[in-house]
């Protein structure tokens, strides 16, 4: 059974483990291998452990039962989403951001994803949030699903992360009601 809540700060270890893995498996030949091999689920634990106690939009789907753990046991963390008010300074393109989107490999397929951004949108939304974006990696090979979602290239930037210059394009929906439509379809 799989479960989406607001995150605790327990779930942080769970939620740093997610972003390590997600990022071993999409970014191989797009980020050096070097700094991949070392990401470090504890510092993304820290990371999330301040962002949910800044009480920012982080949301997680659990999965509970046989296809969680082979004994059935506690639900575990199988994906996550965070979101905010666009930062100050940033290049805006709507009032809200979904920050990250991170579901495991074993999990994807099963719209987790469009479920964890109905919840980001709903909670961009209730904090007076009219319109959203994300910015996603262009070789990023899950890019389309924000596309599928409704999402229009509304800016494309260079970004250096560990050393290597890579684009970045930005996912807009300027109306945030229909990113909430187009996730519950």
């Amino acid at each position: 059974m799989i479960a989406i809540r607001r995150a605790r700060l327990a779930d942080a270890a769970a939620i740093g483990a997610v972003h390590v893995a997600a990022w071993r498996s999409t970014y191989p030949g797009i980020l050096p291998n070097a700094f991949l091999s070392r990401l470090s689920v504890r510092r993304q634990t820290s990371h999330y452990e301040a962002t949910i106690r800044n009480r920012l939009g982080v949301h997680v789907a659990t999965a509970s039962g046989v296809d969680a753990s082979p004994a059935g046991g506690p639900a575990r963390v199988v994906g996550f989403v965070t979101d905010s008010p666009a930062r100050p300074g940033a290049h805006k393109m709507g009032d809200g951001e979904i920050e990250t989107l991170y579901v495991l490999d074993d999990w994807r397929e099963r719209g987790l994803g469009r479920r964890l951004m109905r919840v980001a949108a709903a909670h961009l939304a209730a904090a007076g949030c009219t319109s959203a974006f994300v910015w996603v990696l262009r070789d990023n090979p899950s890019r389309w699903f924000y596309e599928r979602l409704g999402g229009r290239v509304g800016a494309e930037a260079t970004v250096r992360v560990a050393g290597t210059t890579v684009v970045q394009r930005a996912y807009v929906w300027p109306d945030i009601e229909r990113l909430e439509q187009a996730a519950s379809s």
